[in-house]
């Protein structure tokens, strides 16, 4: 009787174990690729040089390529890819609507607001990170405040405050658009709004990564119970789910991943929306297996839209513009396949 569920714990076991080496594959592959081109070999050779306190025989232009402009941006491509699609997957669960991702409460929208006051003061990046950080919990704050203030817990009130605090916070960046320099402010929220890691160094990823990592712990933690959440408010309260405290946590840390990935990447549409989807057909709905695949599968996905970006073409192609591509004939293929299934 228990040769079945022995059988689905190897089962995913092996595809997470082959969802690691995966990503371990793409990473080094897009530490190797660029204008400047490395072999595995002499990727691998510098990697271990540094850790053996030795001098490496590679060039040292190669050496400064992986070490300060490759290997931040793939770590923080890996923690934005897997911190987005864990998000839109929690988001999912909890608020039962398979169109629901990270913007849904005005998260994305608020980090725009707060990257666009440190834009146009003229802050430096480190408080363009901040302020948008900054921005997107206040943003799901006053979604709170507005779900208070009609006097219910109920996930469809809470998705409609927001949508009302997503078209506010719209509507204060263009103001805050109007005011920009035209010449060198408004083009820098424009490049930011679209995504892109090109500046990205150690120091950004060291001051956020900590925080996403732990966040993303406690949802793994709490995975187990968005399975009771998605059954029904009545549901979960007969099987003693304590609703408020746990939806409020979920939405905090998932509000946190999203407005972290957002400071390091800015604004990356579709990641949240499409992962989760796209896992759901190699695992099923079962969040305790879905939340650890979801957060490989977003970290693969956006490492490779990154590399992608930065090689296809001469000039950068912003991470949103991508997404966007692969994203929307993708998640047509995985509704049509949906429906077929059903029928």
């Amino acid at each position: 009787m228990n040769k079945r569920p022995v059988a689905d714990t190897h089962r995913m076991e092996s595809f997470l174990l082959a969802l690691g080496v995966t990503t371990i594959v793409v990473t080094l592959v897009a530490l190797c690729l660029g204008r400047y081109a490395i072999s595995i070999p002499q990727l691998l050779e510098i990697v271990a040089a540094r850790f053996s306190h030795r001098e490496s025989s590679a060039p040292l232009v190669a050496q400064n390529v992986v070490w300060l402009v490759r290997l931040p941006r793939v770590i923080a491509a890996l923690l934005v890819g897997g911190s987005l699609a864990v998000s839109g997957s929690t988001y999912q669960s909890i608020f039962k609507n398979p169109l629901a991702a990270p913007e849904l409460l005005g998260v994305f929208q608020g980090s725009c607001v707060g990257a666009a006051v440190a834009i146009l003061f003229n802050m430096g990046n480190i408080s363009i990170q901040f302020c948008a950080l900054g921005g997107g919990i206040a943003a799901v704050g006053l979604t709170n405040l507005i779900t208070r203030f009609f006097k219910s817990d109920s996930t469809a009130i809470l998705v409609l405050s927001g949508v009302i605090v997503s078209g506010l916070m719209m509507s204060i960046l263009g103001l805050l658009k109007y005011w920009m320099d035209y010449e060198t402010q408004l083009p820098a929220i424009t490049f930011w709004q679209m995504g892109s890691l090109a500046d990205m160094n150690m120091k950004k990823v060291w001051l956020i990564a900590p925080t996403m990592i732990v966040t993303m712990i406690v949802l793994l933690c709490m995975r187990w119970q968005f399975n009771l959440l998605s059954l029904g408010d009545a549901e979960a309260r007969s099987l003693g789910v304590n609703l408020p405290v746990i939806r409020g946590i979920t939405v905090v840390c998932s509000t946190l991943l999203t407005s972290c990935a957002v400071c390091l990447s800015g604004t990356v549409s579709w990641v949240g929306l499409i992962i989760p989807h796209l896992a759901r057909v190699f695992v099923g709905p079962d969040n305790i297996k879905l939340t650890p695949v979801t957060i490989f599968m977003g970290a693969i996905f956006l490492v490779v839209i990154d590399t992608a970006g930065r090689t296809l073409s001469g000039v950068e192609i912003p991470l949103s513009v991508l997404t966007g591509i692969v994203g929307a004939p993708s998640f047509i293929l995985l509704i049509s396949k949906q429906r077929t299934r059903i029928r």
